[in-house]
């Protein structure tokens, strides 16, 4: 093979290993950098969510509610950066709630600091619900730890405080898992069980990835979410 063949062989090569990494937001029914971007699809709405202070880029993108994600190159500090989620609203009191469950599955990076978590909301926002998933990197909940519970269909290390804002509740999942389903009505009859909530109208039911740093750029893929609620 002449050189120029093998010289214009290896640009290609470089070209097409960028275009597949570009695929996802470049091939997506909907992508943006806006730091407050949103799309509504299927009931839901998917928010970018760039709130930290000291962020650094992001894009968004996704071809549903279900299948979307996000490409984020934050510093390695410390504090939430953004909180890229997918998210359907309730608006029903716990008590009249049949069913509430949730089922999700991930792709996400082996190094930068985050967690792949839920997000519910509750009481007017009086009440945050934190289901962690799965957690890499120098990230912690608020608050101080109460328990280790099973419920919902996981074990659980319970922390409860508040962000100045709002009461907290972090459930953080014993051992990482990138897919699975969660029973968010027994969670949330759990915490009432406490004497922590009254019977507060549940909000949106939030799903994605509170990153705190990603240095370089690192990607982070829902495969599929969905919210069951009767």
């Amino acid at each position: 093979m002449r050189k120029w063949w093998k010289a214009a062989l290896a640009v290609l090569t470089v070209l097409a290993a960028g275009l597949v990494t570009a695929a996802p937001a470049n091939a997506a029914a909907w992508s943006s950098s806006d730091k407050w971007a949103t799309w509504s699809n299927g009931g839901y709405t998917v928010r970018n969510d760039v709130w930290g202070s000291g962020a650094g880029p992001q894009t968004i993108w996704a071809n549903s509610y279900s299948n979307w994600g996000v490409w984020a190159d934050h510093p390695n500090t410390g504090g939430v950066k953004s909180y890229p989620h997918s998210a359907r609203n309730i608006g029903k009191p716990v008590s009249a709630i049949g069913t509430l469950s949730s089922s999700f599955n991930v792709s996400r990076p082996g190094s930068g600091s985050y967690a792949s978590t839920y997000d519910i909301w509750a009481g007017n926002n009086a009440y945050e619900i934190m289901l962690w998933m799965n957690k890499q990197g120098a990230v912690g909940p608020i608050g101080s730890k109460q328990t280790t519970v099973s419920v919902g269909g996981h074990t659980w290390d319970v922390y409860r405080g508040s962000n100045g804002a709002n009461a907290v509740f972090s459930f953080l999942r014993t051992s990482n898992t990138n897919a699975g389903s969660v029973d968010i009505k027994a969670v949330l009859n759990w915490i009432r069980g406490q004497g922590w909530m009254g019977d507060a109208t549940v909000g949106e039911v939030q799903f994605g990835f509170e990153i705190t740093s990603s240095s370089g750029g690192l990607n982070f893929t829902s495969n599929s979410y969905s919210v069951t609620s009767s």
